[in-house]
Protein backbone atom coordinates (compact mmCIF):
# COMPACT_ATOMS: atom_id res chain seq x y z
CA UNK A 1 0.00 0.00 0.00
CA UNK A 2 1.47 3.67 -0.75
CA UNK A 3 0.89 5.93 2.34
CA UNK A 4 0.71 9.38 2.64
CA UNK A 5 1.59 10.90 5.76
CA UNK A 6 1.17 14.89 6.55
CA UNK A 7 3.41 15.92 8.80
CA UNK A 8 3.46 19.60 10.46
CA UNK A 9 5.42 21.48 13.10
CA UNK A 10 3.21 19.77 16.75
CA UNK A 11 3.85 17.07 18.74
CA UNK A 12 0.89 15.01 17.25
CA UNK A 13 2.12 15.16 13.72
CA UNK A 14 5.55 13.51 15.09
CA UNK A 15 3.49 10.96 16.51
CA UNK A 16 1.53 10.34 13.46
CA UNK A 17 4.89 9.68 11.79
CA UNK A 18 5.63 7.59 14.48
CA UNK A 19 2.92 5.64 14.35
CA UNK A 20 2.62 5.11 10.55
CA UNK A 21 6.47 4.50 10.93
CA UNK A 22 5.72 1.22 12.81
CA UNK A 23 2.47 0.01 10.64
CA UNK A 24 4.52 0.36 7.72
CA UNK A 25 7.32 -1.82 8.79
CA UNK A 26 4.49 -4.78 9.89
CA UNK A 27 2.59 -4.35 6.66
CA UNK A 28 5.38 -3.76 4.05
CA UNK A 29 3.81 -0.42 3.31
CA UNK A 30 5.38 2.34 1.00
CA UNK A 31 5.59 5.51 2.87
CA UNK A 32 6.27 9.22 1.77
CA UNK A 33 5.84 12.09 4.50
CA UNK A 34 4.64 15.35 3.02
CA UNK A 35 5.75 18.30 5.38
CA UNK A 36 3.72 21.48 6.35
CA UNK A 37 4.33 24.36 8.74
CA UNK A 38 1.35 25.05 11.15
CA UNK A 39 0.92 28.47 11.64
CA UNK A 40 4.35 30.32 11.81
CA UNK A 41 6.13 27.25 12.06
CA UNK A 42 9.36 26.66 10.02
CA UNK A 43 9.16 24.30 7.36
CA UNK A 44 13.07 23.71 7.13
CA UNK A 45 12.82 22.52 10.90
CA UNK A 46 10.03 20.75 10.58
CA UNK A 47 11.73 18.82 6.94
CA UNK A 48 15.00 18.22 9.88
CA UNK A 49 12.92 16.87 12.94
CA UNK A 50 10.97 14.50 10.15
CA UNK A 51 14.84 13.50 8.39
CA UNK A 52 16.00 13.00 11.75
CA UNK A 53 13.66 10.78 13.47
CA UNK A 54 13.76 8.49 9.95
CA UNK A 55 17.54 8.43 10.22
CA UNK A 56 16.57 6.98 14.23
CA UNK A 57 14.31 4.97 13.07
CA UNK A 58 16.50 3.48 10.31
CA UNK A 59 13.07 3.79 7.85
CA UNK A 60 13.58 4.77 4.26
CA UNK A 61 10.45 7.42 3.39
CA UNK A 62 10.29 9.80 0.97
CA UNK A 63 10.27 13.12 2.34
CA UNK A 64 7.88 16.00 0.04
CA UNK A 65 7.72 19.81 1.26
CA UNK A 66 4.40 21.11 1.17
CA UNK A 67 4.50 24.93 0.63
CA UNK A 68 1.85 27.21 1.15
CA UNK A 69 -2.01 25.59 1.99
CA UNK A 70 -1.62 22.44 3.71
CA UNK A 71 -4.91 20.91 2.89
CA UNK A 72 -5.01 21.59 -0.50
CA UNK A 73 -1.41 20.38 -1.10
CA UNK A 74 -1.85 17.42 0.84
CA UNK A 75 -4.63 16.40 -1.41
CA UNK A 76 -2.74 17.21 -4.83
CA UNK A 77 0.18 15.06 -3.82
CA UNK A 78 -2.00 12.58 -3.10
CA UNK A 79 -3.66 12.55 -6.19
CA UNK A 80 -0.85 13.30 -7.58
CA UNK A 81 1.11 10.27 -6.83
CA UNK A 82 -1.87 7.72 -6.66
CA UNK A 83 -1.75 7.18 -2.38
CA UNK A 84 -4.09 4.60 -1.20
CA UNK A 85 -4.15 6.38 1.91
CA UNK A 86 -3.63 9.37 3.47
CA UNK A 87 -2.83 9.52 7.47
CA UNK A 88 -2.97 12.97 9.70
CA UNK A 89 -2.41 13.95 12.71
CA UNK A 90 -6.20 14.01 14.51
CA UNK A 91 -7.92 16.81 16.45
CA UNK A 92 -8.24 17.14 19.45
CA UNK A 93 -10.94 16.52 22.76
CA UNK A 94 -13.63 18.81 23.41
CA UNK A 95 -14.42 19.45 27.50
CA UNK A 96 -17.50 17.07 26.35
CA UNK A 97 -15.55 14.92 24.62
CA UNK A 98 -16.37 15.93 21.32
CA UNK A 99 -13.41 15.66 18.66
CA UNK A 100 -12.01 19.43 17.23
CA UNK A 101 -10.59 19.33 13.98
CA UNK A 102 -8.36 22.07 12.71
CA UNK A 103 -8.87 24.00 9.48
CA UNK A 104 -6.30 21.35 7.43
CA UNK A 105 -7.83 18.29 8.75
CA UNK A 106 -11.73 19.43 8.17
CA UNK A 107 -10.44 20.41 4.01
CA UNK A 108 -9.04 17.12 3.78
CA UNK A 109 -11.40 15.16 5.07
CA UNK A 110 -14.04 16.83 3.43
CA UNK A 111 -12.51 16.56 0.44
CA UNK A 112 -10.23 13.54 -0.37
CA UNK A 113 -10.71 10.90 -3.02
CA UNK A 114 -8.23 8.55 -1.02
CA UNK A 115 -9.18 7.05 2.26
CA UNK A 116 -7.68 9.34 5.27
CA UNK A 117 -6.74 7.59 8.63
CA UNK A 118 -6.64 10.06 11.71
CA UNK A 119 -4.17 9.03 14.46
CA UNK A 120 -5.03 10.62 17.68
Amino acid sequence: MRVLVGVDDTDRGMRALAATIERAREAGDEVTVAVYAAGDGSLDAVEASVRDRLETASFDAGVELIAGEPGSGLLELADDGGYDRIVLPGGRRSPLGKIQLGSTLEFVLLNAQTTVTLVR
